[in-house]
């Protein structure tokens, strides 16, 4: 679990920059140009910005649709649409009836230890956390049934061969005690803390300078955005789920604005 607070400048790299301009929902294929412009407001100057497309590239995570424009790569299609979906996050929130996910890991082995971190990374993305009998679980108050459930698990880095049950009944580990895997009131703070961040920026904004609007909503709205995207989705029986969806709406308007000021940005830097 981690605390919620905005990025600092010095926290943006090279490769998260380009990599967050890229996986913008609206941004489209972006120039080598537009990505320099960009990281100039982070003090990060145009060779590094260089070297890191080249390696995201032989990454798989970018290629160039033509030359000097960039887009997100094969290895990254399926994590930028789950990125890119966070205003669509009430549709995959259905009502919890007591059901449970259970990932079964077992038969997949932990000497691979590059596939062990790709498999944990997907299970935690999407809300599943281990129990102390080293199975993971989630409550089922997804929307998305379980065969597109455990495809998106495969599509985030987990195993093929993951097996993927919904449970009504168990006899053995209680359930009783999942609940507390996860923590709803660190997750209430969070959610707290975003959305002061971001009404406190909302009240600084006007007559700022361009380039200080607009790097002042990319250090927020990141932050916020990645309290979204790791949010457990919780159902209202196990976390608060009102003031996450609160929190979301919230970033939908701030999301608005943050695009308008870089847009003004590129405007004024030509």
């Amino acid at each position: 679990m981690f605390y919620f607070e905005p990025l600092a400048p010095a926290d943006v790299s090279a490769r998260a920059l380009v990599l967050s301009l890229i996986s913008g929902a609206e941004a489209g294929p972006q120039s080598i140009a537009r990505l320099i412009g960009a990281a100039a407001l982070f003090g990060i100057e145009a060779p590094a910005v260089r070297v890191a497309v080249t390696r995201l590239i032989k990454e798989g995570l970018l290629e160039s649709p033509d030359r000097g424009l960039y887009m997100p790569g094969p290895r990254a299609r399926a994590l930028t649409r789950r990125l890119q979906d966070w205003q669509n996050v009430r549709r995959k929130i259905a009502p919890w009836k007591g059901d449970w996910l259970i990932a079964l890991t077992h038969h997949l082995g932990r000497s691979d230890r590059k596939q062990l971190r790709a498999r944990e990374r997907a299970l935690t993305l999407t809300g599943f956390r281990e129990t102390p009998s080293a199975i993971w679980v989630r409550p089922a108050n997804l929307s998305d049934g379980l065969a597109d459930q455990r495809a998106d698990l495969i599509a985030l880095g987990a195993d093929e061969t993951l097996t993927l049950l919904r449970a009504s009944g168990i006899a053995g580990e209680a359930p009783s005690s999942w609940p507390a895997l996860w923590s709803p009131d660190a997750l209430d703070a969070n959610y707290a803390a975003a959305m002061r961040a971001m009404q406190q920026s909302l009240a600084r904004l006007p007559g700022q300078p361009a380039d200080v609007a607009a790097r002042e909503t990319l250090l927020i709205g990141q932050a916020v955005l990645r309290l979204i995207n790791l949010d457990p989705l919780l159902p209202a029986e196990l976390g608060n789920q009102a003031d996450f969806l609160r929190m979301v709406d919230q970033m939908r308007a701030y999301n608005e604005t943050g695009q308008a000021c870089w847009r003004d940005y590129y405007a004024a830097a030509g």
